[in-house]
């Protein structure tokens, strides 16, 4: 290591650091053994684990298919989104495990999930998805309940008598 006699030294030894430092990182892809992208999708209680690869479009959740899964087509739709956003929508096959929450905390812990594969995939999606606003773990939860109330926040009824 050189000794630094002066500011000049300085700024000489600090500009060769930063250089790399101001550059955009760069995303690579991430596969399994079995050629998947593999990620966790989290909202509200819900955690769903997602797993894509190149197929026909076929989506399974907990072994049973999309359509059986989420019945309410808003959950299907909201499943939907990433893949309607990067253009892709019959190019995966889809495999899901999800457990807790109810299904619309699951169906966004899929989503969420779904738009991180993605950009395991392909990360040149990144950008559109996190314009979107999938790639944000939402991390609103259900307040707890506070002792001397009803609920979180709401007070038993008052009475006079």
């Amino acid at each position: 290591m050189a000794t630094l006699q002066s500011l000049a030294d300085l700024n000489r030894a600090n500009t060769g650091s930063f250089d790399s430092a101001d550059e955009a990182p760069v995303h690579v892809q991430k596969l399994d053994a079995q050629g998947r992208a593999y990620a966790t999708g989290k909202r509200k209680d819900a955690v769903a684990r997602v797993w894509i690869k190149p197929g026909s479009g076929k989506v399974v959740i907990n072994k049973r298919p999309v359509e059986t899964y989420f019945a309410r087509p808003v959950l299907r739709m909201i499943l939907r989104q990433p893949l309607e956003i990067a253009g892709r929508v019959d190019q995966y096959d889809i495999t899901v495990t999800v457990a807790g929450g109810g299904l619309s905390g699951q169906a966004g812990a899929v989503r969420h999930g779904l738009s991180k594969a993605l950009t395991y995939y392909e990360p040149e999606l990144r950008g559109p998805l996190k314009r979107e606003g999938f790639l944000t773990r939402d991390a609103r939860v259900v307040e707890r309940k506070k002792y001397g109330r009803a609920k979180a926040r709401r007070s038993f009824q008052f009475s006079k008598r």
